[in-house]
């Protein structure tokens, strides 16, 4: 498999899965539910944006903590 190459301040949906803690499916309704928006890529590779996971992150653990 070849490297993926892609823009600063973007993220594989691999990646955000990391970053969040959540399975593939969980990120799939994340999306549906429109807490997350893909920034580009295509459907079946999309590309999220640093910033939205970075603040998806940070208010999920605000609500667990809180």
């Amino acid at each position: 498999m070849e490297p993926q190459i892609i823009r600063p301040g973007q993220l594989t949906a691999e990646q955000t899965r990391e970053a969040l803690g959540v399975s593939a499916g969980a990120l799939r309704n994340l999306v549906w539910r429109g807490k997350l928006t893909r920034s580009s890529g295509t459907e079946r590779h999309p590309y999220y944006a640093v910033t939205d996971v970075t603040a998806l992150a940070l208010k999920r653990r605000e609500r667990v903590t809180a």
